[in-house]
């Protein structure tokens, strides 16, 4: 049917250009009228890794390629590689398309720069140094508005076996073209055929944003390409309606609304027409309450939870200061909830930012970056060296206040609180954030700040209800033993910082942040010293030698990551998680357990600990032959930002669960038990 299309297209197309053009214009020129590069995203690849390669295509000003669907006439890029023993390409992936409509004919096609991608798999015995010859021959199809020309492109390139680096500007440049490739929806559409019609429905969050919605068929045969979409809302779904041709089992195809595309998979069913509905802008607003609500909740959770443990010996100083009488209980709930909220809404916005700049990140973003960890150390090693005594913070203003009774210091700990606590997820948390991803920016803005304030309220009780501030203890001498007593989890803090940053930066950037640290300890003893003996102006002798020790954060950088630092250490037969392997899992009907962690993530750690590698889950794993594939988003991979994402999360924990003969994975809370591991392995 395809062909006949095709060669239908042509010759109305070459018709047309007889009786509008002059025989000597006739001529397509010279081509290629689409240029194609090959690029790796790294051109020394680890062994046991997937590579992504990228077809750069560049269209002549008024021709174009075409879609894996071409529409009603054309013909699909088809690769033929020629490639070393032992590697392996996968699929093409094609990024949302455009229409094109002539004479009367649907095209599904590119008229400005795209790429095409697909993994190329590496095996898992290749030696380091070995070189990998890729060739690969593309068949591709171009047209302009009066002729289609076929087209070939040969094109190599030559790999090397090695530690897997990505260059910055490559990174950034695969990011954008992996942004333009449409996401999987994560939830089932259905389809049905009457009275010549095919309606669709999707879900969709009522309060996420969609504009110029249309539905692009994968599945040839089943939707009238050239008929107009009806597109309407429906609470948390889309229902769209058009022309039918004919009928198939199953309905595949790509969403678009506006600048972004989802993967869409229907299967035949009722689907009712869409109903009468609130305006967009009260729905919207609607989800944005919900949202708020959930993150207020999961703030508050976030109190009690790992990640902000260490925060507390800060707070728990602050809390028997504002119970003495000459305290300003009030003022300082204010200052520190005004911190929190403040750090929670500039990480919200600076996240919004990047996404809308086409970079795959998620919720506690800064921390993938080792140079934010050199810094963060720095901070905790210094207010741990505080609370132990070594040094005061007598300085003139703003700094004398963070130590004193002033606001400055309450509101600069709830920063600190906020900036820490960031890493993790809790309950009612990860859904609100995922919602706040696709709420309008004003929206999601508020929902960070809604985030904020669960982490502040505690806080905020004490500071404004009398009767829980006389339920604290009486401010005594026992505050200075008190003081050095918390400086333990401080000095634990910094501890579990200096093994982050070696996880990332490795061997070499732990011992920079170490030095740093120690050239830091240095000048706040010499501070302490200067202060002891009454000198004035202690800090200023010491200012260059923290400059020094700030400066180091500038030297750390990233470990390049390997597939086999990925598996998790203590779950033996884990294996690093790449959607292909799960797929192929799925597909051989195997229970599957997909876990996302990073090693910034106090909750990912203490779930792993007391849960997933202990003795009696492993046992109830293995004899499940459950599969267990390891996401490991230390560094920010942008391939499990994307998967993360698509399953209604800003960051980890994530925790799924494939079981055999279900078409989607069950989400598991962000706090694991054995108890529900052992059952969920036993087929409960």
């Amino acid at each position: 049917m395809r062909s006949m299309r095709f060669w239908l297209m042509t010759m109305l197309l070459a018709l047309a250009a007889l009786r509008a053009m002059p025989a000597a214009a006739q001529a397509p020129g010279e081509g290629p009228h689409v240029k194609i590069t090959l690029v790796a995203e790294t051109d020394t690849p680890a062994p046991g890794s997937d590579v992504t390669l990228a077809f750069a295509s560049v269209p002549d000003s008024g021709w174009h390629a075409y879609w894996l669907n071409t529409g009603d006439a054309g013909i699909p890029t088809e690769a033929k590689w020629t490639l070393p023993a032992g590697v392996s390409a996968g699929p093409l992936d094609y990024p949302v398309p455009g229409r094109l409509l002539i004479a009367g004919l649907m095209n599904y096609v590119y008229e400005h720069p795209f790429a095409l991608l697909t993994q190329l798999k590496i095996p898992a015995d290749a030696r380091p140094g070995t070189k990998l010859p890729v060739r690969v021959l593309l068949d591709y199809l171009v047209c302009s508005a009066t002729v289609c020309v076929p087209e070939k492109a040969d094109l190599a390139i030559d790999l090397t076996v090695g530690d897997g680096a990505i260059a910055a500007d490559r990174r950034a440049r695969f990011d954008q073209w992996r942004a333009a490739l449409p996401r999987p929806l994560g939830a089932k559409a259905s389809f049905q055929i009457a009275n010549n019609l095919v309606r669709i429905a999707i879900p969709f969050p009522a309060g996420a944003g969609a504009r110029d919605v249309y539905f692009f068929p994968a599945t040839d045969g089943v939707i009238d390409y050239a008929a107009p979409q009806k597109v309407a809302r429906d609470g948390d779904r889309l229902v769209i309606e058009t022309k039918a041709r004919g009928t198939k089992p199953m309905l595949d195809g790509v969403l678009a609304t506006g600048t972004t595309g989802f993967f869409v998979q229907a299967a035949p069913g009722t689907v009712a027409p869409a109903s009468a509905m609130p305006a967009p802008s009260s729905a919207t607003w609607w989800t944005a309450l919900v949202a708020f609500a959930g993150a207020v909740l999961g703030g508050l959770i976030l109190n009690i939870m790992p990640c902000v443990f260490p925060i507390l010996s800060l707070k728990a100083l602050s809390l028997a200061k504002a119970n003495h009488g000459e305290g300003k209980p009030r003022a300082e709930a204010i200052a520190y909830a005004a911190g929190v909220i403040l750090v929670c809404v500039a990480l919200g916005g600076t996240l919004l930012a990047l996404r809308a700049a086409g970079a795959t990140v998620g919720w506690a973003f800064q921390l993938q970056d080792p140079r934010v960890i050199v810094v963060l150390l720095l901070l905790v090693s210094a207010i741990a060296l505080n609370l132990a005594g070594l040094f005061e913070m007598t300085a003139p203003g703003l700094v004398n206040r963070m130590a004193a009774q002033g606001t400055g210091g309450a509101f600069m700990t709830g920063a600190l609180a906020a900036f820490i606590a960031t890493p993790c997820t809790g309950p009612f948390m990860g859904a609100a954030l995922g919602a706040a991803l696709v709420l309008p920016a004003a929206a999601a803005l508020a929902v960070f700040a809604g985030l904020g304030l669960g982490i502040a309220l505690p806080f905020l009780l004490i500071g404004f209800v009398p009767a829980l501030r006389r339920r604290l203890p009486r401010p005594g001498a026992w505050m200075e033993t008190m003081r050095h007593i918390l400086s333990i989890p401080m000095f634990l803090t910094a501890l579990a910082l200096a093994w982050v940053l070696g996880k990332q930066a490795g061997v070499d950037g732990m011992t920079i942040g170490l030095a740093a640290a120690l050239v830091a300890g240095f000048a706040l003893w010499w501070v302490g010293r200067r202060q002891r003996k009454g000198r004035g102006y202690a800090w200023l002798p010491a200012l260059p030698l923290l400059l020094v020790a700030l400066a180091g954060a500038f030297l750390v950088r990233t470990m390049p990551a390997t597939a086999t630092a990925q598996a998790a250490q203590g779950l033996p037969g884990a294996e690093p998680f790449t959607e292909a392997r799960l797929a192929e899992l799925v597909q051989q009907r195997r229970p599957v357990f997909a876990y996302f962690t990073a090693d910034w993530c106090l909750t990912c750690k203490v779930n792993e600990k007391a849960v997933i590698e202990t003795d009696a889950v492993r046992k109830a794993l293995a004899e499940g032959k459950v599969a267990v594939l390891v996401g490991d988003w230390t560094n920010g991979d942008p391939a499990l930002g994307r998967f993360i994402q698509a399953h209604n999360r800003a960051g980890v924990p994530l925790y799924l669960w494939y079981k055999p003969g279900e078409a989607g994975p069950q989400v598991l809370p962000q706090l694991l038990t054995q108890d529900m591991l052992q059952t969920l392995a036993k087929g409960g």
